[in-house]
Order: structure tokens, then sequence, then C-alpha cells
């Protein structure tokens, strides 16, 4: 089973109210925009492609983009950390980034394409072998999943060794209710595809994210675009959610959720594909005026 395309809308009644603001001129309730005209560029739809050549050009890109985005985030961890992106001219085949090279300094060129076999079919580099155990597994089982991320940041690695899902204690956090797992099974580095089947067993139509007990995050999405900002997203969350279990004793203990219903509607309302794929843009823009696209070579 795979997502919707089509994401939903909100459709809590004791919300209904809550949307007058999109009666405003140039309304866009599914990018949550006002003020958009037809020469306005702040409102994105997700691209089209004419050829499958032309969308794996634009997907590589990107897919490039976002090792320079997760440098920019301090997610740079020595030699571990991968991003895949399932090929859209081949499905069976998918590309990560090559081995011992800098996610500051990957560019599209590096890229390396490999099969599920781990046979590299188009690349000049080898892979993380644990990379490749982890996202060959993912890919194979959930055909929906083009793109996979994973790195040991500072805070998920932190987070991650309570086991326990994030609570929905503020705005962002609430962009994953029900949709992060928790794989508390761990058996050290990973030496083979195991920990890769154990992680896709997790995974649901809803997924965005697993938290790895005693290692990291990682996420999911139809597009590198979006799995890139889910992972970022929930990271930062994981450190707001360290700030304020350091903070509770302090101020009375355990702070209040937000209640299911609340909750549920945010998740709705911010917690599309299409909204994570849209605040990626930022990302993408902001790296290509840093580095003069340098990242596209």
């Amino acid at each position: 089973m795979s997502p919707s395309s089509t994401e939903p809308q909100p459709t809590t009644s004791n919300h209904d109210g809550r949307s007058d603001i999109f009666n405003k001129k140039g309304a866009d309730q599914r990018a949550m925009a006002v003020g958009a005209s037809a020469k306005s560029a702040s409102t994105l739809s997700m691209p089209t492609f004419s050829t499958k050549e032309e969308e794996q050009k634009y997907q590589k890109e990107h897919l490039a983009c976002a090792f320079r985005v997760f440098a920019a985030e301090g997610f740079s961890e020595g030699l571990a950390g991968h991003m895949s992106l399932r090929d859209p001219i081949n499905p069976k085949t998918f590309w990560i980034n090559p081995y011992t090279i800098h996610f500051e300094d990957i560019t599209v060129s590096d890229l390396v394409q490999v099969t599920e076999d781990a046979e590299v079919i188009s690349g000049d580099h080898a892979i993380n072998a644990a990379g490749f155990a982890i996202h060959s597994e993912i890919h194979k089982a959930h055909p929906w999943i083009n793109a996979v991320c994973h790195a040991h940041s500072i805070a998920g690695k932190a987070y991650s060794a309570f086991g326990i899902p994030l609570p929905p204690l503020f705005q962002d956090s609430l962009r994953f209710y029900g949709s992060h797992e928790v794989l508390t099974e761990y058996g050290g580095v990973t030496l083979s595809t195991d920990e890769g089947k154990m992680i896709a067993n997790i995974i649901k139509p809803n997924t965005k994210v697993a938290i790895l007990q005693h290692h990291g995050l990682l996420s999911v999405g139809t597009t590198i675009d979006e799995a890139c900002y889910w992972f970022c997203c929930f990271d930062r969350c994981c450190r707001a959610q360290l700030m304020i279990d350091a903070a509770s004793p302090a101020h009375g203990g355990r702070p209040k959720n937000v209640d299911h219903e609340t909750a549920y509607f945010t998740e709705q309302s911010i917690g599309s594909r299409y909204r994570a794929w849209l605040n990626f843009q930022p990302y993408y823009t902001n790296m290509l005026k840093k580095t003069k696209g340098d990242f596209l070579k």
C-alpha cells in the first residue's frame, strides 16, 4: 500500500471554523498561503516531467543538494550517514552517496547508482556497506519510498537512546503525530541486511521518521526533498524535546501534551508529504545561492 498522491485536508469538526483566512485573495490552502497571483513564485507545485531522464536529472540535483543541507545542519560524522534515491528510470536501483566523500563536497557527478545486489552500475566510488544494507531493504520492501535519509545527528542519537516516541508537546513535533515509529531492537554496528529488514518491517504507509534506538534517526519519503526535510525537522524536535526534559524538574514536572484532536488536526494541516517537499525548496534555493550551484557539477 502506498500513500495517496492527494493529501487529505483536515476534517476535524471542532476546527472547521479555523480556516477563514483562506477566504482571502490568492488563497492556496494546500500550501497554506494567501496573496498568490498568476505571477507569484511564493507558492509552488511539485514538478511534472516529460521524460524519465528529465526526472532523473532533477532528482539527482536535489539529492546532491540534500547532502549539502545535511552538512550545513552539522549531520556529518566521519563515514557515517547516507541518503538514497530510487532511480526513476530503473526503479530496482538507487543512487547513494560515495564512500569517503564529505557531505559538503558531494556533487551530482559523485553520486553512485547501485543495484539491489550492490553492483555499482554508475559512478566511480564504492559505497558504505551499512548504508547499502539498510537502504536496499527499505527500497525493496516499500515501492512507494523513493528516498531514505539516515545520519548520526547529535540530537537524534541522544533522543534515540530512550527508545520512545516523540510526545506531542509543540507545533513542529505535531507534524509527526502518529507518523513516526521506534525500533527498539539494536544489535550493534550493521554487518548484515537484518537491520534494514527490521526497519522496513516497522514502516507504515504514513511513516515519515523512524527512531532507531541507540543508533539515530532515519526518514523516508516519496521525494528526496520530503525525506530530507522530515529528517531536519525531526532532529530539531529531538533537540527541543531534550531541552524540555532537562528543564522539566525546575518547572513542576512534565509539560502538558497537546490533545489528540488538535494534534491530529495539526498533523493533517502541516504534515503532508507535499508540505515537506515545499519546506525543502528554501533550502534548495539558498544552497544554490551559497554554493553558486557547485553541487550541480
